[in-house]
């Protein structure tokens, strides 16, 4: 079946703010996600994302703009909100007494499934998660990565047309994250809108239609993927050293081959600058051997979404710690 995409936001938001006493922790933030595609928020921990989530779900008022979801005030009709919504937060919210497949049958009947309905949803999204084989087991004993994706699923239960997830990959090993963004992949496909916050770039990079930027509460920047990438376009070169006290030595080398200062990165063994015109891999090597710096590897690579956010931020997303599934 062809989705048709239509530009009509199916999230919207405008002149969002949110604060506790005179601290504004968001503000002015404008926000439109058309139906069937994806829109990743991201910004630096504290920067707002989940208070903007929260608001988006219902789970807060604002105290500026107004904000609507599936066609319906967040403010003023929060239960149509909820009912046409999945979210799951940070933190998986199972109920850790239950059987993985009571948990996704409570959240159907709560759905108002109908028992036969929400049994059949539980196993199907038992299977589509890979958990069938710990079904009947209680989820306190589940692992992290497990207790993750029972949240994700618990998501899913009612097949809702609008999504929130907020930093939905955290607990997942590298296999059991690919396997959900192929999961996300095919829920958009089939129309479903979705937002996600995320500090793991490469998972917006490769799932979201558009990307917004926040930091300090407020959006900084807005595009494609590719678009913010070109934003701070060229090359870069990335030297990997032997030796971490030669970082300092290795970026004054590369300076004056560089656009920008270089940054580097300690725990990576990593100098990485944009390239200034005319400057080659041979003239970096000769500068680096005039320092009697050791490098282990030299090379050109073109500019990611990690060095867009860099650029935005003034420094690199906080690591992602993966938990084995």
């Amino acid at each position: 079946m062809t989705v048709h995409r239509t530009n009509l936001p199916t999230i919207s938001a405008a002149g969002l703010g949110k604060r506790y006493g005179d601290r504004w922790v968001l503000r002015d933030v404008d926000l439109d996600v058309p139906a069937g595609t994806v829109l990743g928020l991201l910004g630096p921990n504290g920067a707002g994302k989940t208070t903007a989530v929260r608001i988006l779900t219902t789970l807060l008022l604002p105290d500026e703009g107004a904000a609507t979801v599936a066609g319906f005030d967040v403010a003023r009709e929060p239960e149509r909100v909820r009912a046409r919504i999945g979210l799951a937060g940070q933190a998986a919210t199972v109920d850790g007494l239950l059987t993985g497949r009571a948990n996704l049958e409570l959240v159907g009947r709560l759905y108002k499934l109908g028992e036969r309905a929400a049994k059949a949803r539980a196993v199907e999204l038992l299977e589509r998660f890979d958990l069938a084989d710990a079904a009947d087991r209680l989820a306190k004993t589940y692992s992290g990565g497990m207790r993750r994706r029972l949240d994700l699923a618990a998501s899913l239960v009612a097949s809702p047309p609008v999504l929130f997830l907020d930093e939905p990959t955290t607990g997942l090993d590298p296999h059991a994250r690919n396997e959900l963004w192929d999961v996300l992949r095919d829920l958009v496909a089939g129309g479903t809108t979705l937002l996600l916050t995320t500090q793991y770039l490469e998972e917006a990079d490769r799932l979201a239609d558009r990307i917004a930027v926040i930091d300090a509460g407020r959006v900084i920047a807005r595009g494609t993927p590719n678009e913010l990438k070109a934003r701070v376009g060229g090359e870069r070169v990335v030297v990997t050293l032997r030796d971490a006290d030669q970082l300092a030595a290795a970026a004054a080398a590369l300076a004056p081959h560089a656009a920008e200062p270089p940054a580097a990165d300690a725990r990576a063994l990593e100098v990485t600058a944009p390239v200034r015109g005319g400057t080659t891999l041979l003239g970096v090597v000769r500068a680096l051997d005039d320092a009697d710096v050791a490098a282990a590897d030299v090379r050109l690579r073109s500019a990611t979404l990690d060095d867009a956010f860099l650029t935005l931020t003034g420094h690199a997303a906080a690591p992602v710690l993966q938990e084995a599934a």
